[in-house]
């Protein structure tokens, strides 16, 4: 939709600015009845839903209204430009309108407006946003001494009855807590509790309930650039670098999972009191689905865990002899599904490896389920490839194999019946190996 008007819009820009220069005439009463004209299909097409309205469109919108209303005092007034015709106006008028419309619609363009996923619960989904404070830890990140604060979002059946399984989301680095919205949605919309935190300072931006708005950290920023390229840090320097990424990570959500089980106990707000605090399952993507796998081996009450395209940190010890990274090979009790693309599952093989404990967790793991998605990148597993393809193509390095729409869709369900079978009891889980190309 969006390529389709700009396109629409700069052939008859131009179209109109050869009409002008082949006739020798500016043509403004024309140019002032099609402004009008322009805006009145842009409302129509709003009004009726074919444009969704959202944040992408403000700016063509008033870039559209302003000439619109011109346009019509113009000709309520009789009154035409006494301008005379000259031909390098009228091309530079053009130019500077299709760069214009390029402003405008720039918005639409790097955030496209695209097909909701089905949600296919029988419950309504509602969202709440709270700022957690742990008076036990200070803020590492400035000099200011306060304590940290953790933000976080619920997902949960608005009108639900009885209680719920609590599942905790931890996004990937430079990620947000919405970073899997349609996944927390379809999970709520079957009946859990899903909150996700926006760890400060490791998520691109989170903003507290009062309004305070934390930037990325520039130093870790820095830190995973640098361990994703080779020769930078050394096998011991990267292993002390996410020892240090975890335990911030897994820090925050024994936090937020602990404030909860106790606002379930003292706090009024129906929220809390639908959660079923003997049913909690983690998940996360990327490194958040490290510190989910983390977390599974230190909490006893963690019955479920998904990783999605994550290494193993809390399996991996360094052995300084060989100088690498080794799998500790200790058991893992809690039931794990892994969910892979093409960007990891290629580095499941190679050696030596941050991945060598994934490799070989199936034989330390007593229940553990891997899924790989061919043709998906890395950000194919969260959403968003919907919400701005151009921005996940860039930060990922191309664009994906596999349908955006499928794979994510697939992702949801997939990880829907996991937790259906380990925490509600429901079902079979019998997942297939690999999910093609579609």
């Amino acid at each position: 939709m969006e390529i389709l008007i700009f396109c629409f819009a700069v052939v008859l820009e131009i179209a109109f600015a050869i009409y002008c220069l082949i006739t020798k005439h500016n043509h403004q009463k024309l140019r002032n009845w099609a402004r009008i004209a322009i805006f009145a299909v842009f409302t129509t097409l709003t009004l009726t839903s074919i444009i969704m309205w959202s944040f992408r469109w403000v700016l063509l919108a008033i870039l559209l209204f302003i000439p619109a209303v011109f346009s019509v005092v113009s000709l309520l007034r009789n009154k035409t430009t006494t301008k005379a015709y000259k031909s390098t106006r009228i091309v530079r008028k053009a130019i500077v309108m299709i760069l214009t419309l390029m402003l405008a619609l720039a918005p639409a363009l790097v955030f496209p407006q695209y097909k909701p996923l089905k949600v296919t619960g029988e419950y309504k989904v509602a969202t709440a946003t709270y700022t957690y404070v742990d008076n036990n830890r200070i803020e590492e990140f400035n000099d200011t001494g306060k304590n940290r604060f953790v933000n976080v979002e619920f997902w949960y059946p608005e009108h639900g009855n009885g209680s719920f399984p609590l599942l905790v989301f931890s996004h990937g680095a430079y990620g947000i807590k919405s970073s899997n919205a349609s996944t927390f949605t379809e999970l709520a919309s079957h009946g859990y509790i899903v909150v996700s935190i926006d760890h400060p300072y490791h998520s691109f931006y989170t903003i507290s309930e009062d309004g305070t708005m934390v930037m990325i950290n520039k130093e870790f920023y820095q830190e995973v650039n640098n361990a994703n390229k080779d020769g930078i840090y050394t096998v011991e320097q990267f292993y002390g670098l996410f020892q240090k990424w975890m335990k911030l990570r897994t820090d925050d959500m024994n936090f937020v999972i602990d404030t909860i089980l106790q606002k379930t106990k003292s706090d009024p707000n129906p929220l809390y009191k639908q959660i079923n605090t003997d049913k909690i399952g983690v998940f996360g993507h990327s490194m958040g689905g490290a510190a989910s796998i983390w977390l599974g081996r230190e909490r006893g009450d963690v019955r479920a865990v998904v990783n999605i395209d994550a290494p193993m940190f809390s399996e991996l010890n360094y052995d300084k002899k060989t100088n690498d990274l080794v799998a500790s090979g200790q058991p893992y009790t809690t039931p794990v599904l892994n969910i892979y693309s093409d960007d990891v599952w290629k580095q499941l093989d190679n050696q030596p490896s941050v991945y060598v404990a994934n490799k070989v967790a199936d034989q330390h793991f007593s229940e553990m389920y891997t899924v790989h998605f061919q043709g998906a990148k890395h950000l194919s597993l969260t959403d968003l490839p919907l919400f701005s393809p151009l921005l996940a193509n860039m930060l990922q390095g191309g664009t994906a194999d596999i349908d955006t729409h499928y794979c994510i869709e697939t992702e949801n369900q997939i990880i829907l019946n996991f937790f259906d079978y380990v925490l509600k009891g429901e079902g079979t889980f019998t997942p297939k190996a690999t999910y093609g190309l579609k």
